[in-house]
């Protein structure tokens, strides 16, 4: 860097001296520009150098400050990530795509501005599928919790360990921002703890001025602005995604999942014939279920903010394409050939837009995709007879009967403290295994939450047996019952000690009163 600074003198120098001599020798005082034709030529060399020189000033000058400042922005007092390889990562954001201070020069004031807020997350990397989110305040309804319990709702274990969903809330107001953690937070704690949930802010300086935007392709001045912020929304994030895992996967806050889409596209991806393709489509909307391998994300990231100022960023992607396969000399059928095999679609779709409106002011979004299917909103089984009944108020055609036949699911209004689902058996039974799954796949924050399952024995001397101290597991409830169980994350399961056996009936009873409707998609109850 000194040896530049000295060869860029050198030329500054010569190049004075040169039109001093020149000025001199033609009689004008300096004040004005040069006519003669080598005056002309050695001034606009000074002015082409004096640029240069500038902007090497600058961008020496970022990386210096960026050495002296490879260290996370602590906006947050909820930050719960390890600080050395967090520190290793976000260093690597603003050092993996130098050119975008050149795409985006605002942010040479303020090297730093490409470093992250990240206000909640574990830091967890070397997963296999990393889901990005973006998010900003709506006018009208926000979608993005019941979006996480789709995508979260039929997760395995070592899904959920192998797997990093990332929410970028694209808004520089820091109590907003802090309003979206704690959300999650509360209803996600251990998927934020476990470090399967991260969230992140951009830096307050990372947007430009979006005032100055030139109108293109009819679209108002609040229609330009909204997609050029999504551009560089999503370019932040991938930027923000590309060292955590192998395969990434842009998604939006107001989508519902298909039951196991982790493993089908993680199966998609193994079968392939080809590597040669460039994203995978997992859903035909717009910008949903797009798969890149995280390595092509810089180069993405990049081609999208040289242009993020001209076409939206669905278009900007199929420019990608043309630019990697198509040949200028033939037409364009061949062109959308030769790009198909770089796009490979699969069918049916795992991902459906659910959300009406849009995070356009104004824009209600309407599209669905007809290839997303029909999804399953219950499971079926067939249960012994039994006498069913419910303090809960049961909503449309949902009722526990049609829940308990396999017909449907049970909906029930908002219950409070001491509400119950009751099953009665006309004799004792033997009863080995019970299952009560809450939520389904579009209403999966219907959660039963702090209900406990209980079982009546048909000898009443069982209970005094049972509860008195020699099992101290089991607590008694009223009407003769013994707490056997209780939801966690919304699904009840287990075995029925043999010795309670048999039994008269079963019985689900809320503690406390809950903010949330509740519905059970599966009621399996085995002899």
């Amino acid at each position: 860097m000194r040896l530049t600074h000295i060869k860029l003198g050198c030329i500054l120098a010569c190049a004075f001296l040169s039109l001093t001599w020149l000025t001199a020798h033609n009689g004008n005082d300096g004040d004005e520009p040069p006519n003669h034709p080598v005056m002309i030529q050695l001034y606009e060399r000074l002015l082409a150098a004096e640029f240069k020189g500038e902007l090497l000033s600058r961008e020496l000058s970022s990386v210096l400050t960026s050495l002296r400042n490879l260290t996370i922005p602590n906006n947050s007092s909820s930050t719960n990530i390890p600080e050395g390889p967090i520190k290793r990562n976000l260093s690597l954001l603003s050092s993996r795509l130098p050119n975008a201070y050149l795409y985006l020069p605002h942010l040479r004031d303020h090297p730093d501005s490409l470093i992250p807020n990240v206000v909640l997350g574990q830091g967890r990397t070397g997963v296999s599928l990393v889901l990005g989110i973006p998010t900003v305040k709506r006018q009208k309804q926000s979608y993005l919790v019941s979006t996480l319990n789709s995508l979260l709702y039929d997760l395995s274990p070592s899904e959920r360990n192998d797997t990093v969903i990332i929410i970028f809330v694209a808004e520089t107001d820091a109590e907003y921002v802090n309003s979206v953690a704690e959300l999650l937070e509360k209803n996600f704690p251990k998927d934020v703890h476990s470090g399967l949930l991260e969230v992140v802010s951009p830096s307050q300086y990372f947007y430009p001025n979006f005032s100055r935007l030139r109108e293109t392709f009819g679209d108002s001045k609040e229609r330009v602005k909204w997609r050029t912020k999504q551009n560089l929304d999503y370019s932040f994030l991938m930027l923000y995604a590309q060292e955590k895992g192998t395969y990434y996967v842009q998604l939006e806050d107001d989508i519902v999942a298909n039951p196991g889409y982790s493993q089908t596209m993680k199966t998609y991806v193994r079968k392939l014939a080809t590597d040669d393709w460039m994203f995978l489509e997992f859903s035909q909307l717009g910008f949903i279920g797009k798969m890149f391998r995280a390595s092509d994300l810089p180069m993405i990231a990049e081609f999208f903010l040289m242009f993020y100022k001209d076409k939206p960023i669905d278009w900007l992607l199929d420019h990608i394409l043309w630019v990697k396969a198509c040949n200028p000399e033939k037409d364009a059928k061949d062109c959308n050939l030769q790009k198909g095999l770089l796009k490979l679609r699969y069918k049916p779709s795992l991902f459906q837009h659910v959300g009406l409106h849009s995070s356009l002011p104004g824009k209600l979004q309407k599209l669905k995709d007809k290839d997303f299917g029909k999804v399953p909103l219950f499971t079926a089984h067939t249960n012994p007879p039994a006498e069913l009944s419910s303090s809960l108020k049961h909503y449309q055609q949902h009722t526990l009967e049609r829940a308990y036949n396999g017909q449907d699911f049970f909906w029930g209004l908002t219950p409070t403290a001491k509400d119950f689902i009751l099953l009665s058996f006309p004799q004792p039974r033997t009863v080995t295994r019970y299952l009560f799954r809450s939520g389904n796949i579009e209403n999966n924050g219907d959660h039963f939450y702090n209900t406990t399952v209980s079982v009546l024995p048909s000898d009443s001397s069982v209970r005094d047996r049972l509860v008195g101290g020699q099992s101290p597991q089991y607590k008694g409830s009223y009407g003769g019952f013994i707490v056997i169980g209780c939801f966690v994350d919304g699904v009840a399961e287990g075995q029925i000690d043999a010795q309670m056996q048999p039994i008269s009936a079963l019985r689900l009873l809320v503690q406390s009163d809950s903010d949330m409707w509740v519905l059970l998609s599966e009621i399996f109850i085995q002899l």
